[in-house]
């Protein structure tokens, strides 16, 4: 089960916006003025576009270095994550009760790099059902679809099971996740609480779409359906 997580589990834009900020002035000694949109795109995509639109030519080592400083910024605000940010509607009950499932581990697909992923979801309360070591995350430089045959790899290399389209779910908020999960072979539930509305994840191909997390029972459900062998999908 891998959680898409900004606009699917919490919110914290503002705080996110800040840390780039930072990133980019320690990064470029300049003053941040126009930062690239996330649009579901991981972190590493997010800081050479950002670079770019801001005059910045791009050379080989801006990208560990922004992401570092990034790592560094966020840290330092990660106390005001859930003064500034919010969770999202359901989400602790929807993983609470996704984790009561018979053989299911939750990880995160998400655009963040892993540091930052961990300080939102901590600030929620939410890491506790989260395996962070079989996720995918931003500061690894593929498209989202390859990330999540990445997170597989590591799933099946700690857990010793083979992970394909009939045992992967992801949950995620864009119709980049939809995206993702068909061409890297997982299962996908919709959510519509976020970037794209519940037509367009519909349209992009989405298994399934929900309004929000705020059914547990829903998503429950939504789950269970997906990942049931053939034979019980039948009857």
């Amino acid at each position: 089960m891998l959680w898409n997580v900004d606009l699917t589990l919490v919110d914290v834009a503002i705080v996110t916006r800040e840390a780039y900020a930072e990133a980019f002035r320690v990064v470029t000694g300049r003053p941040l003025v126009k930062l690239a949109p996330a649009m579901g795109r991981p972190d590493s995509e997010i800081v050479f576009e950002t670079l770019a639109v801001n005059g910045i030519v791009a050379e080989d080592d801006h990208l560990p270095r922004f992401l570092s400083a990034l790592a560094v910024a966020f840290a330092d605000r990660h106390k005001r994550l859930a003064k500034d940010g919010r969770m999202m509607p359901g989400a602790k009950d929807a993983l609470k009760a996704v984790s009561r499932l018979d053989g299911v581990v939750q990880s995160v697909l998400t655009g963040t790099i892993k540091s930052n992923a961990v300080h939102k979801l901590k600030a929620f309360g939410l890491e506790k059902y989260i395996d962070f070591e079989i996720g995918g995350y931003g500061e690894e430089v593929y498209p989202k679809a390859t990330l999540l045959q990445v997170a597989q790899g590591r799933a099946k290399e700690h857990l010793g099971t083979p992970f394909t389209p009939a045992n992967t779910v992801v949950i995620g908020d864009s119709t980049r996740d939809v995206q993702a999960a068909r061409i890297g072979g997982a299962a996908m539930i919709g959510v519509a609480s976020g970037r794209s509305m519940a037509a367009e994840l519909r349209e992009a191909g989405a298994d399934i779409v929900l309004p929000d997390l705020s059914n547990a029972s829903e998503v429950v459900a939504a789950v269970a359906g997906l990942t049931a062998p053939l034979d019980r999908q039948a009857g």
